[in-house]
C-alpha cells in the first residue's frame, strides 16, 4: 500500500522509512511486552529458561547448514537439481549458473548468512536481550524482502537496506574473525590466506559487510568468490573475494561447511568465555 509506482523517488523512500518504523515498532512492542510479562510472572531461573528457549530459535545455524548441505547433495546428482537447491538460498537467477557458479553461490551464501543469520542475532541478544535479537531479525527480514536494487524497491527499500548495513557492521567483522581462527585448525585451510584476503578484498565488496566473511572463506581455501552475478535479468558488477580458484564443486561446498562448523565452535568457546568473565565480575 505504501510503495506506489506513481510516487516520486523521494516520496517512496520516505514511505520506506515509515514501513521500517512500523515493522520495528510492532516487533519491539510485542517482544518487549512478552519479555516484561515473563520476567514479571516467572521470575528467577524459570523466567530465564523461558526467555532462553524463545531466543534459541533466532540464530539460523541449523537451517543454514541444512540448506547449504542440500546444494552439495543436489549438485552431485546434476546441474539442474543443483540450480533448484541453490535457488532456495540465493536471489540470483539460477539459470545463469553453471556447476561452479552454483557451488560459489552456496559458499557465498554460507559465509554471508553466518554473519547476519547466526553471529548478528547473538551480538544483539548480548546487547539487548530477547528484544534486541528480535528487533535485529525484524530489520534483517525487512532488508531481505524489500532491500533490493530493483526498480520496485530501490527507493522504498532504501531505509531497510541502509539500516541493515549499519546493524550488521560488528557481526560481519566477528564472523570473519571466527572463520580465520577456525582456518588455523581445519586441515587444508589457511588462516594466513584468510587474513590476507580480508585485508585486501573485504572493503571492495558491494556490501559493507558481506565481503568480510566471504573474503575470509575464500582466502582460507584459495577460492575466488563473488564477482559479477545476475539477479533476474540484471547483471551486477562486483569485485572478487580472493584471488584463487573459481571452478568449484560439491566437494568445495563440503569443505566450506567444515570450516563454518568449526567457526561455530570457536564462537561458542568465545561466548562461554565472555559469560564466565561476566559471572566472575558479579559481586558475591
Amino acid at each position: 500500500m505504501l510503495n506506489r509506482e506513481n510516487d516520486g523517488f523521494a516520496r517512496r523512500r520516505a514511505f520506506g522509512v515509515v514501513a521500517l518504523a512500523i515493522v520495528l515498532g510492532v516487533t519491539g512492542f510485542v517482544v518487549g511486552t512478552l519479555t516484561w510479562a515473563i520476567e514479571s510472572f516467572a521470575p528467577g531461573v524459570v523466567g530465564l529458561l523461558v526467555l532462553a528457549a524463545l531466543a534459541a530459535g533466532l540464530p539460523a545455524q541449523r537451517s543454514l547448514d541444512t540448506h547449504v548441505a542440500a546444494v552439495a547433495e543436489a549438485l552431485e546428482r546434476g546441474l539442474g537439481e543443483g540450480r533448484r537447491a541453490v535457488s532456495m538460498i540465493v536471489g540470483r537467477n539460477p539459470e545463469s549458473l553453471d556447476e561452479a557458479g552454483v557451488a560459489r553461490a552456496a559458499i557465498e551464501s554460507l559465509a554471508e548468512n553466518f554473519s547476519d543469520g547466526v553471529v548478528a542475532p547473538l551480538v544483539w541478544m548480548a546487547v539487548g536481550g530477547l528484544p534486541g535479537a528480535a528487533l535485529y531479525k525484524a530489520a534483517n527480514t525487512a532488508d531481505s524482502m524489500i532491500g533490493h536494487k530493483t526498480p520496485r524497491h530501490l527507493a522504498f527499500g532504501w531505509a531497510a537496506a541502509r539500516f541493515d548495513d549499519l546493524i550488521n557492521l560488528p557481526a560481519s567483522r566477528l564472523a570473519a574473525l571466527w572463520l580465520i581462527l577456525a582456518a588455523a585448525v581445519v586441515p587444508g585451510a589457511s588462516a594466513k590466506g584468510a587474513i590476507a584476503a580480508v585485508r585486501r578484498d573485504a572493503r571492495l565488496h558491494t556490501s559493507p559487510n558481506a565481503g568480510w566473511p566471504e573474503a575470509a572463506m575464500a582466502g582460507a581455501f584459495g577460492f575466488s568468490l563473488a564477482g559479477p552475478r545476475i539477479y533476474g535479468d540484471t547483471r551486477i558488477e562486483a569485485a572478487t573475494m580472493g584471488h584463487g580458484r573459481r571452478v568449484l564443486g560439491a566437494a568445495d561446498i563440503r569443505r566450506a561447511l567444515t570450516l563454518w562448523r568449526v567457526a561455530l565452535g570457536v564462537q561458542a568457546v568465545a561466548l562461554a568465555g565472555v559469560a564466565l568473565l561476566a559471572a566472575l565480575s558479579v559481586p558475591a
